[in-house]
């Protein structure tokens, strides 16, 4: 693909990787730039309405071949999307710096991560079977049987631009979908380099279908198309109320993953060291930007002073820059996110907090670092307590009883993940029962995998992805009831 990273728009290009909205009509020119230096990266076709609804005409006659196509043949297709995606592990995980800013040890990690679904939904594309069922009718024999749902819409985040693709992407190309994906406007590059190495995986055409432009023209003909039969979507509560709502009247399935506002809970009994090092890397993971990103740092009294010094020092000690110079925190994804690091800062102090480190954007770097911050003393009051952050402030409050941080956990419309530091087995057991969240992490940071049901309760999404949940999503099943007569 390309190793020079001064020449990347020209090498994308050279490569294949930009081409004219692929096979549907283009409207337009989208500019993509370096949010760590607003230098242009590429300028990528985009499509519009006439194009999403060319994307499922094709997804649409491609759907009784690939749902009729052996589930081994499938799986080949898919092994060898997984193979080539690692094959260009260092392209892609360059793509993602140069229009996502993270850093490129982190890239590398998500290129990794996304490969990883590939290869677990080719595995799982074998499993489906047909199951019997104990009759309850004389003479009469019962099977449920799993069958793809039809024409998938895929609607990703610039965050993971990789990864959310995959995820989505493998589960149902292995359950037998055909899929349109519409990647976030500020990522188009690394979901056309996936598209690409999927074409030269051996998808027949019109299975996998890439469409760039304005997420609501778009996405706005996916909802209202009565062909596409399930939508998946990564991103905003408020975005996922209204796809939800437009999804209505053609009645979808829907699986969201919606946004996160993780409490981090410390106890008395807990590895101080270690519950350091996890609130770092749960807080300041992709600068922040990350919807399992702690938000709520709950302390106990007995600890809270001790905690609030060891972890000032650590997030002190983080380094800024450039993702190709692999820093620890590299720049946020544009303005806006900017400007809600300043105004939960400036919020919180004027409800009481104390400002430990950081608090503003660094003028040297340039206009989208932000200093990663320690707030201390953060009452509830405070909009950081209740809003998703989405970048590296991290909010500390002190409690000190366990319903008292139950209580105040769960007083949320998020219910995504929740980290829980303890040594006491029995108040693990508790807190892992009474918290209401679809994951919890104790004693670490790290829970994601291609194995495992990814997703939340409440208002942060319905559905799960990963795992077999994640290809069941895709599927339908149908009873039949045989009489032989």
């Amino acid at each position: 693909m390309f190793d020079d990273q001064s020449r990347l728009s020209e090498r994308l290009d050279d490569a294949g990787l930009l081409p004219a909205a692929g096979d549907f009509p283009a409207e337009g020119r989208l500019a993509v730039r370096d949010p760590a230096t607003g230098d242009l990266v590429a300028q990528v076709a985009v499509s519009d309405a006439a194009g999403a609804r060319a994307a499922v005409d094709a997804a649409q006659a491609a759907f009784a071949d690939w749902s009729a196509t052996l589930p081994q043949d499938r799986a080949a297709i898919l092994h060898r999307w997984h193979g080539l995606i690692l094959g260009a592990k260092e392209d892609l995980a360059r793509i993602m710096v140069a229009e996502q800013g993270k850093p490129i040890s982190e890239a590398r990690g998500e290129i990794d991560y996304a490969a990883s679904f590939v290869q677990f939904y080719a595995e799982e594309a074998l499993r489906p079977n047909i199951e019997g069922v104990t009759s309850h009718l004389a003479d009469a024999e019962m099977e449920l049987w799993r069958e793809p749902v039809g024409v998938a819409a895929l609607i990703t985040p610039w965050n993971f631009p990789c990864a959310m693709i995959t995820r989505k992407a493998a589960a149902a190309l292995g359950a037998g979908c055909t899929v349109v994906i519409h990647p976030s406007a500020e990522t188009p590059l690394s979901a056309l380099a996936l598209a690409e190495l999927a074409r030269r995986a051996g998808f027949p055409a019109g299975v996998v279908n890439t469409i760039i432009g304005d997420a609501a023209t778009i996405v706005g003909e996916w909802t209202a198309d009565k062909r596409v039969r399930a939508l998946s979507f990564t991103g905003s509560t408020e975005v996922g109320r209204l796809l939800y709502r437009q999804s209505a009247d053609t009645v979808k399935r829907l699986v969201m993953e919606l946004g996160g506002h993780a409490p981090f809970i410390v106890f008395p009994s807990a590895d101080l060291d270690r519950a350091v090092a996890e609130g770092i890397k749960a807080k300041f993971a992709t600068s922040g930007q990350d919807c399992l990103g702690a938000n709520r740092f709950y302390i106990h009294r007995d600890v809270y002073d001790d905690f609030c010094a060891r972890f000032t020092k650590a997030t002190q000690a983080l380094s800024m820059g450039h993702g190709m110079d692999d820093p620890d925190i590299g720049p946020l994804i544009h303005d806006r996110q900017i400007d809600k690091q300043v105004a939960h800062v400036k919020d919180a102090l004027a409800k009481g907090a104390r400002l430990l480190c950081g608090g503003k954007v660094d003028d040297d770097l340039g206009p989208l670092f932000f200093h990663p911050t320690v707030l201390a003393d953060v009452t509830d009051e405070a909009a950081i307590m209740t809003e998703e952050t989405f970048g590296p402030v991290a909010a500390l409050s002190v409690f000190d009883t366990e319903e008292e941080v139950i209580e105040r956990a769960n007083a949320s419309e998020y219910g995504l993940v929740a980290y829980v530091h303890s040594q006491d087995p029995r108040r693990i057991y508790r807190l892992t029962r009474a918290l209401q969240y679809g994951m919890v992490a104790v004693n670490r940071t790290k829970v994601t995998g291609a194995p495992i049901p990814f997703g939340g309760m409440k208002q942060s999404g319905l559905g799960r992805e990963g795992a077999r949940q994640g290809l069941e999503a895709f599927t339908e099943i149908k009873y039949v009831c045989r009489d032989w007569g």
